[in-house]
């Protein structure tokens, strides 16, 4: 479920909350599903379990997931943030194509290049 790149120059609680944003996101850990244990994920990867519980706070604080005292962290509805971070990223596409133009990219430039993007994604499915 998650893995830790060590040639990555990203800090270790980022990478973790980082994999559980794109799971959540993506809907394979569902709303008020329970969150790994921190002991037994920092066991499971092998690394400090203050790096587990920095990556859980960072992802509490950006509404990802929700404590409940003596029983642990769950995944929290993530509705709003899906279509918060669609949003956000069309904006940016826009914001990319306006500089494209700009620069003289054509649309069919752009094209080829989302067509490429999904056809990698396509094939890793």
């Amino acid at each position: 479920m998650i893995s830790i790149d060590y040639q990555s120059k990203l800090p270790l609680y980022e990478q973790v909350a980082r994999r559980f944003q794109t799971l959540i996101l993506k809907g394979v850990l569902e709303p008020d599903a329970q969150m790994p244990s921190v002991r037994a994920l920092a066991v499971e990867l092998s690394i400090n379990p203050n790096t587990i519980q920095k990556a859980y706070a960072m992802l509490e604080q950006q509404g990802y997931i929700y404590p409940v005292k003596g029983r642990g962290n769950f995944v929290a509805d993530s509705t709003a943030l899906v279509k918060q971070k669609k949003e956000s990223l069309l904006e940016e596409m826009k914001r990319l194509v306006t500089g494209g133009k700009e620069l003289g990219i054509r649309q069919t430039e752009f094209i080829r290049v989302i067509d490429l993007v999904y056809r990698e994604e396509d094939s890793h499915d």
